[in-house]
């Protein structure tokens, strides 16, 4: 992916529809740090302490496994804002 690549998906939603990609007021959102999907946005409204604990695997066609792959992310110690990229899944 190259920077401008990156650049459009900054500020995006994670799974968010395209014509309306941005965050909306009244939802909770951390953001994606590091691996093929930094700097989205995951909307996390109405998770539980525990999920949002327990981090994500997120399906991406970006990753080091392809179309049907997933980018694992987990909660930044200390940062309630952002999840840290731990690697690709098949």
């Amino acid at each position: 992916m190259d920077s401008e690549d990156e650049q459009l998906l900054r500020g995006r939603v994670y799974g968010a529809d395209h014509d309306h990609p941005g965050p909306k007021p009244g939802q909770r959102y951390v953001e994606l740090v590091g691996g093929p999907l930094d700097g989205l946005l995951l909307d996390i409204t109405g998770w539980t302490q525990d999920e949002i604990g327990t981090g994500v695997a997120l399906p991406t066609e970006l990753g080091r496994f392809g179309a049907g792959g997933r980018a694992l992310y987990d909660p930044r110690r200390g940062d309630p804002h952002r999840f840290d990229w731990t690697g690709d899944t098949p």
